[in-house]
């Protein structure tokens, strides 16, 4: 080596192929496997959280107080544990992304206030032709329906009525911290709603083809609607606004189309529904904005790992 000299060293320095840098981000096995590794954890996820409904053994409806107990505790087990899958996960792959893995998740305090406020209104916004005819069609006027809504004996009755929790409460947080927070991307997004197509033709709620027919039209519905919050959830950075967006979902229902189309005031009612959708449409991106919600941990995890920008992180 030394009869080379100098140049001989440089020469051989440039004849040398550089090692190209390893992303900061992955230190454990190749994309591929990770993928797969990505694909099972939230499969399993998926798998678990619609297992734990069935747990206990019961002749009751899906309804029945005593059923939605049972089931509150078995979703919140595997909702509690979920996140533990997502650190299991980080290990398997190596990935390392950056932050912490609540903040990940979407718990965190940076721009928690439009992340609360801007997807629900929103939400609403979609929603105006449905909620005017809810107004329409309530016997009380405003100040009643602000004195009732207001009223802590409501709220109390809400408390203690199972339905009403399971549809506003733990529905929507567990199913947003499950598939949103610890599944994006989304790999299974209406699995949780799927299987009520079994109790259906368990207790023969409706003849076979009605019931498959409206089991497709809720896969499909749920579909949409998780592409929605997992839109939320990337642009927002916060998991808040998906839970409160699911919360009044559930309280809605899918619109009232047909009973518009035959309502006394159809025309008013139908321009509120295109209305709707048309502002909806146009403060879509604007209210989504990530500039208005500080740094966005996917986003970030994105670059880390060496992904190509994608539209939804600007």
């Amino acid at each position: 080596m030394a009869a080379l000299g100098g140049d001989g060293l440089r020469l051989l320095s440039v004849s040398r192929p550089e090692r190209q840098p390893e992303s900061t981000a992955l230190s454990g096995p190749g994309p591929g496997l990770c993928c797969w590794v990505s694909v099972f954890s939230c499969f399993s996820l998926a798998c678990s959280y619609v297992g734990s409904l069935y747990v206990w053994k019961s002749e009751l409806p899906r309804d029945h107080p005593a059923v939605i107990k049972r089931r509150f505790t078995s979703v919140l087990v595997v909702s509690s544990l979920s996140p533990l899958c997502v650190l299991l996960w980080r290990e398997l792959t190596g990935i390392q992304p950056g932050t912490s893995l609540l903040t990940l998740m979407g718990f965190r305090l940076e721009g928690i206030f439009p992340a609360a406020l801007l997807p629900l209104l929103l939400t609403m916004i979609l929603f105006l032709g449905p909620l005017m005819q809810l107004s329409m069609d309530c016997p009380c006027d405003l100040t009643d329906g602000l004195k009732v809504v207001l009223a802590p004996r409501s709220w109390a009755r809400c408390l203690t009525d199972m339905r009403w929790l399971r549809n506003q409460v733990i529905a929507p947080l567990t199913e947003e911290l499950v598939f949103r927070a610890c599944m994006l991307p989304m790999l299974a997004p209406c699995t949780a709603h799927f299987h009520h197509i079994i109790e259906q033709l368990r207790f023969r709620q409706s003849s076979v083809g009605s019931i498959f027919l409206s089991a497709a039209f809720q896969f499909s519905y749920t579909a949409v609607f998780g592409a929605y919050t997992a839109f939320l959830f990337i642009r927002t950075g916060h998991l808040i606004g998906p839970v409160l967006c699911h919360s009044f979902c559930n309280y809605m229902g899918f619109p009232a189309v047909c009973a518009a189309l035959e309502h006394p005031q159809k025309w008013p009612l139908l321009a509120g529904y295109a209305l709707g959708v048309g502002l909806f449409l146009l403060l879509l991106q604007p209210l989504t904005d990530p500039k208005l919600y500080g740094s966005l941990p996917l986003c970030v995890l994105l670059e880390r790992t060496g992904a190509s920008e994608t539209l939804l992180c600007s």
